[in-house]
């Protein structure tokens, strides 16, 4: 084995071993407080403490044992690999329906990132999702796919016709739509002075995956490419995703253009017709 791989695996395979890490990236620690910390019995920690000190990963004063530079290396480290597995299993299943044509999207964005799928049990999580964040902002602005579900355009227009601050650039299919579920509604609140509506020809992953960035968090709405239905709602507060959100939503927003009736007679696709 890849001696790399090797060091990996001696931390990994042992629950007191990460522990012991975690404790001592909090500060140094003697015998007692490492016991209190991990729950394992004192042999235990008494070998743990010898192969981290082989390794020079750990120094001893009196007492009290610290990581050395060398062992906080390897327990920040450790620590990234952690989260970047944790958040592979976050997005493992939705993969396929993220981001591939806006430019800048990494996963990375997404490191804390709340996932909502829509069970089977309980299909509604990713709409109720979406909901709590419309009615906890005071604004929202957007690109392309959205939460095409009745539950959900009413709650956008009730916020839009309460106040809320809408910008939102659509794909022409995804207008149509949208004016088609309830044109009267959607034309009371096109005219509120707060609330925009474009419409762009050419949004990027227009029948995957669209983006909607609220007060604090921004989102990804997941759609199958080829039946549309809703596979995933995500969203994050991370300042890095916020900024990736807003250049693509100001680069398509600048070419987009007020809805004409070119947009509106657009034929909607079977999928959309029953929201």
């Amino acid at each position: 084995m890849d001696p790399p791989i090797e060091e990996i695996e001696f931390i990994a395979s042992s629950k007191h071993r990460v522990g012991v890490l975690d404790a001592l990236a909090e500060g140094a620690c003697d015998r007692a407080d490492l016991q209190s910390e991990t729950g394992a019995h004192a042999s235990t920690i008494g070998r743990v403490l010898s192969d981290f000190e082989e390794r020079r990963w750990i120094e001893r004063s009196g007492p009290m044992y610290e990581l050395t530079p060398l062992g906080e290396f390897v327990t920040e480290q450790f620590a990234n690999l952690r989260d970047a597995m944790e958040t592979e299993g976050k997005l493992r299943d939705v993969w396929r329906w993220l981001p591939r044509e806006m430019e800048g999207f990494s996963v990375d964005l997404f490191v804390d990132a709340v996932v909502a799928y829509p069970d089977p049990g309980y299909p509604y999580e990713p709409v109720e999702r979406v909901i709590q964040l419309v009615e906890e902002s005071d604004s929202m602005c957007g690109i392309g796919a959205t939460v095409f579900k009745s539950v959900a355009n009413e709650a956008f227009c009730r916020a839009a016709l309460n106040g809320m601050e809408i910008e939102y650039v659509y794909s022409p299919a995804v207008l149509a739509a949208t004016v088609a579920w309830n044109p009267e509604l959607f034309e009371k609140v096109a005219a509120r002075d707060h609330c925009t509506v474009l419409v762009h020809d050419d949004l990027p992953d227009r029948t995957r995956c669209g983006i909607d960035i609220f007060d604090d968090r921004v989102g990804i709405c997941c759609h199958d490419v080829e039946t549309r239905a809703l596979r995933a709602w995500i969203d994050t507060d991370t300042p890095e995703a916020r900024e990736w959100a807003w250049s693509i939503f100001e680069r398509y927003r600048r070419k987009a253009r007020p809805v004409d009736e070119a947009a509106l007679v657009t034929p909607i696709p079977e999928q959309f017709t029953v929201p």
